[in-house]
């Protein structure tokens, strides 16, 4: 692995771990084994730094989580499926995200601290959210769904679910509080189908 590739993957297990703020200069450095000049070759601040390692966590989140989604018809299994993937592959993920979520750990660390730094990361948000929209409105108009059903509201619950899980998986640093909410919602998607 090139340096810059080292840089960026160490400091995303630093950040899922410790936060932005937390993880110095010198951990990234000691941690991707290499000097001052071999970090600053590569990106002139930490907050460049941290661009590079959302467009990575990104990446993975877009593997984990969608994997196997395109071969699956039915709306409402696709998203019992994303949601299975965030449960198994992404927030087991310790190879790559050791602590976790690391969009919902930046995002509670930044949100006073760093606001701007914190838009970009909410655009994930609400990209997730209107993904959980449009897979719930796709059933309701194929006949999956109950008709009494609000979209709109079961999508806010089951963002909120999503975001709680990964909350419970770095608090606990273990998965059975975060496998119980995520299990939870996917009963309930189930209890709303016709």
């Amino acid at each position: 692995m090139e340096l810059k590739q080292r840089i960026i993957a160490e400091s995303l297990k630093l950040f899922s771990l410790k936060g932005f703020l937390s993880t110095s200069i010198q951990d990234i450095m000691e941690t991707a084994h290499t000097s001052k000049g071999g970090l600053y070759n590569h990106f002139s601040s930490k907050e460049e730094l941290l661009s590079e390692v959302l467009g990575e966590a990104r990446k993975i989140w877009r593997e984990n989580n969608l994997a196997g989604l395109d071969q699956v018809e039915h709306p409402l299994e696709k998203l019992k499926m994303l949601l299975r993937n965030y449960r198994d592959r992404y927030l087991k993920d310790k190879a790559k995200l050791p602590g976790g979520c690391i969009f919902v750990t930046l995002s509670v660390e930044l949100d006073d601290q760093r606001p701007h730094l914190i838009r970009e990361i909410n655009r994930g948000f609400a990209g997730l959210k209107g993904m959980i929209n449009e897979f719930l409105d796709q059933g309701k108009k194929a006949g999956d769904l109950r008709d009494d059903v609000d979209t709109k509201e079961v999508t806010e619950m089951i963002f909120s679910v999503i975001l709680g899980a990964a909350v419970i998986y770095g608090l606990e640093r273990g998965s059975s509080g975060a496998d119980n909410s995520i299990n939870a919602v996917i009963r309930y998607i189930d209890r709303l189908s016709v």
